[in-house]
């Protein structure tokens, strides 16, 4: 019995402390966590739109000249051209053959007409002494006038031939960025054969689709900010506001010039805001947004540095942080990253500032 008895307290004694183990254990903290205030801010009212990134113009570059083989290409897809320079060359041996023979036609024509000019010359001096009939007077005086009409036809015409000239050589009509190319060497052009495309100047711009109801806010000039296709930062302004909407979708096109360093490629999707006037917001650290079931939450922490669960309602975001718009006390200690790790009612151990 004495046995019996002694074994009955020993197993009472490790339950006792089996439990106060535990015990002890779930008071132990959770997490290390930082935590930080929410911060109010002026950020501006946006305007969320997207849309696709396009050629602010786009150019065509054709051949003027016809008949014309094409000798050289001096440019090709992605190269970055400056007005007038050369992209693709022709054939000029049959040109420069005719401009020859329109030299020989000039010289003949001004031969021509210094002949025509003596001879009318040599008829009104002859005039004033009454040995020539009016009749002949009018013929060669006629005669020195088609004499300098036909030298004018043939000079334009040898002007012509050196225009035809110029034309072998198709330069670039602007600055930008070639992005098609559809010259092929040995191949004979035509008048208005498309050679190439390019980007003026190029310049990329945000063909930006925004709700109707927002078309009254917006404004030439207006800030703008997007994301890349790779997370990027681009900034730009508004260009055009469309003057329609589209019937089908109840949106318009917002035209949004990009600054010029390093914009994106056109072709890409993306999204961005409309910046409008500066409003307070009340912030905390996009880290600290936990996104659960579709819902935003993050985790505050009380006087007992146990962690609560609150659900909260987001607005702007910009420069790693984001609005808080409803859900929070401005006086709140929030967690500032690791939240994912927590749960309701843990406890979590404090980092001092400056860890």
């Amino acid at each position: 019995m004495k046995t019996l008895l002694a074994l009955l307290a020993a197993a009472a004694v490790a339950t006792s402390a089996i439990c106060s183990a535990a015990m002890a254990q779930s008071d132990a903290p959770a997490l290390t966590v930082s935590l930080v205030t929410p911060a109010t801010r002026d950020w501006p009212e946006t305007v969320p739109a997207s849309g696709w990134l396009a050629p602010w113009q786009e150019a065509v570059i054709a051949s003027e000249a016809g008949g014309l083989r094409i000798t050289e290409i001096l440019a090709d897809v992605g190269s970055r051209v400056t007005k007038g320079d050369p992209l693709v060359r022709l054939t000029q041996e049959g040109i420069l053959a005719d401009i020859r023979i329109q030299q020989a036609a000039v010289e003949t024509a001004k031969a021509n007409l210094t002949r025509a000019r003596s001879d009318a010359d040599r008829a009104r001096r002859l005039r004033e002494s009454g040995t020539v009939s009016q009749q002949s007077l009018t013929d060669v005086l006629t005669g020195e006038l088609t004499a300098q009409a036909a030298l004018a036809s043939e000079e334009a015409a040898l002007e012509s031939q050196r225009i035809r000239l110029d034309q072998t050589e198709i330069t670039a009509i602007d600055d930008g960025v070639i992005t098609s190319r559809a010259a092929r060497l040995g191949a004979v052009v035509s008048p208005g054969t498309e050679l190439f495309r390019m980007i003026r100047q190029g310049r990329i711009e945000w063909q930006a689709e925004v709700s109707a109801r927002d078309l009254p806010l917006l404004a030439e000039g207006l800030a703008v900010g997007l994301e890349g296709p790779h997370g990027e930062a681009f900034r730009g302004a508004v260009r055009l506001v469309s003057p329609t909407v589209d019937t089908a979708t109840g949106r318009a096109t917002v035209y949004i010039a990009l600054d010029a360093d390093t914009p994106p490629r056109p072709g890409h999707y993306v999204t961005g805001s409309i910046e409008l006037q500066d409003t307070p917001a009340r912030t905390v650290p996009e880290t600290a947004i936990v996104f659960r079931d579709g819902l935003n939450y993050l985790f505050t922490v009380g006087p007992d540095n146990r962690a609560t669960r609150a659900r909260v309602e987001t607005g702007r975001r910009r420069d790693g942080e984001v609005e808080i718009t409803s859900g929070l006390d401005p006086s709140a200690r929030v967690v500032a990253s690791g939240g994912a790790f927590l749960s309701d009612g843990v406890l979590v151990r404090v980092a001092e500032a400056g860890q």
